[in-house]
């Protein structure tokens, strides 16, 4: 069995997932978003609870709010960070983005250890994560689809009733909308998005009622 686990961390409220194969105890961590100990503490405690094995971490992209536990994972699992290249210039100014709120990082921003691209899979268990690059709110955000389990995780591409912002630095609206109208929508409509922010939807809900996508 896949089994979800949702966290949300930081003063951003980001969704982090930790997604296991219950039958091989491998696990993947989708955006480590964790800043402060005590969040590390949580996402750490809940992998060594139930006796996981860290065989990913893998991120939607390269925002900071979506990488902040990012050295963290990696030290404490020993396991690199996999994140499409065309996001790695935000890995480099991690630190003056956190000042601009009024954040201090904790930690370093780690480089990307493995590049991924469209139709790169990864295997956690019995599972596959397929990779769709839809490139719009940052230009190497990535979804990962189990078309196992008909889900995907979707990162900043999509929210319930809206879409990412597309003002940051390598956005683009129009290639935005054109990626998600082209690779997302075209997933069955009872296909389950697990969101960077807020909560869960649907493709056919967006369909029928995201006003960006009409």
């Amino acid at each position: 069995m896949l089994v979800i686990k949702n966290f949300q961390f930081n003063p951003f409220s980001e969704n982090t997932y930790v997604i296991s194969d219950t039958q091989t105890g491998e696990c993947a961590i989708i955006d480590a978003g964790c800043l402060y100990p005590e969040e590390q503490k949580i996402l750490s405690d809940y992998i060594i609870d139930n006796k996981l094995k860290v065989k990913f971490l893998l991120a939607t992209h390269l925002h900071l709010d979506h990488s902040f536990g990012d050295r963290y994972i990696s030290r404490t699992f020993e396991v690199g960070l996999s994140a499409h290249p065309a996001d790695e210039f935000l890995l480099e100014n991690m630190e003056g983005q956190a000042m601009m709120f009024g954040i201090q990082l904790l930690d370093a921003p780690i480089p990307i250890k493995q590049h991924i691209d469209e139709n790169d899979t990864f295997k956690i268990g019995n599972y596959s994560l397929q990779v769709i690059h839809v490139p719009g709110h940052s230009p190497g955000s990535v979804v990962y689809y189990c078309r196992e389990e008909n889900l995907a995780f979707v990162g900043d591409v999509l929210f319930r009733g809206s879409i990412g912002r597309t003002d940051l630095p390598g956005g683009n609206y129009n290639q935005l909308i054109s990626g998600i109208q082209k690779k997302l929508l075209i997933l069955p409509e009872n296909t389950m998005l697990y969101s960077g922010h807020g909560p869960t939807t649907t493709i056919g809900f967006e369909k029928d009622h995201n006003p960006y996508l009409q």
